[in-house]
């Protein structure tokens, strides 16, 4: 089955370890994607706070596009991206003057829209579609002394839920486990890491963090995963100001949980991105 697929700017650009680890594990487990055409920022949280409706327009659009490339599940992995469409499909379906709007709105740029595209995330799609056996299979690094959490973040399974547990999701340490190494839990999976506030409102922002990291290290981890190119620059970016400002060492790698994959399938360190990372995990990439 061909999943359509939506980028967003994030990963042709800060997130870019995010797109290539994602594009090269997909290809060794034979998932084929299509990118869809002409596709249009989704806007974030911010546009929907300037003016909702025409928010919902403009991310309309991406769906609009997969739905005349006549796809069924358009795969977006960002978790900003990923909501932003889920939010905006949910909107169309139960709010008839939106749906209403959008489809106005749509239909000025010719697109005749009815809304029948399912949106997915590649972590609901590799666990439930591809499956945890299939992603087994494709282990080539032995990872069983490596202790990982996962960071889900707050906006891939808030306030939409489709595929996961709001509260205690386990997609991602679903995947951890199948590639033989150690899912540590721990209480913060789904707490907030400030978003733009680590620029905005640098004490909040950074205190944030430095919660977030120090439970992660406190839980004995060697290494924090995530699925939000937001997520992962706060939590990456900051850990030297973060340090000294607390006076706590709270360096930790922190990538991509497709970077993950790749490193147990045995790809080339450069093809998912792990040059672009700024704490190397030397245990398994010397």
């Amino acid at each position: 089955m061909e999943y359509l697929y939506y980028p967003g700017c994030s990963l042709k650009s800060s997130g870019r370890a995010f797109e290539e680890s994602l594009l090269a594990v997909f290809k060794s487990l034979n998932i084929p994607l299509k990118e869809i055409e002409d596709w249009n920022c989704c806007g974030a949280t911010s546009y929907m706070s300037i003016n909702e409706c025409n928010a919902i327009s403009l991310i309309a659009r991406n769906l609009a596009i997969a739905e005349k490339m006549g796809g069924t599940d358009l795969m977006a992995p960002c978790a900003a991206c990923f909501m932003g469409l889920t939010k905006t499909k949910n909107y169309v379906e139960t709010n008839p003057k939106i749906r209403e709007n959008v489809t106005a709105d749509l239909k000025k740029i010719g697109f005749e829209f009815e809304n029948k595209i399912n949106v997915r995330h590649p972590l609901d799609i590799l666990v439930n579609d591809i499956g945890t056996d299939k992603i087994k299979s494709q282990v080539k690094t032995n990872l069983k002394d490596l202790k990982v959490v996962s960071y889900y973040g707050c906006q891939l399974v808030r306030p939409f839920s489709p595929f996961d547990d709001q509260r205690d999701p386990q997609t991602m340490d679903q995947i951890v486990k199948a590639l033989g190494a150690q899912a540590i839990d721990w209480p913060l999976k789904t707490r907030c890491c400030s978003g733009t506030m680590t620029s905005t409102l640098s004490d909040i922002g950074t205190r944030m963090n430095f919660l977030l990291l120090k439970e992660a290290k406190e839980r004995g981890a060697d290494m924090i995963i995530t699925a939000c190119p937001l997520c992962q620059f706060n939590l990456e970016c900051f850990q030297g100001k973060i340090s000294s400002k607390f006076g706590e060492d709270v360096k930790i790698p922190v990538y991509y949980f497709t970077q993950l994959m790749g490193l147990a399938f045995g790809l080339p360190k450069k093809e998912i991105g792990l040059h672009r990372m700024l704490s190397p995990l030397y245990s398994v990439t010397n």
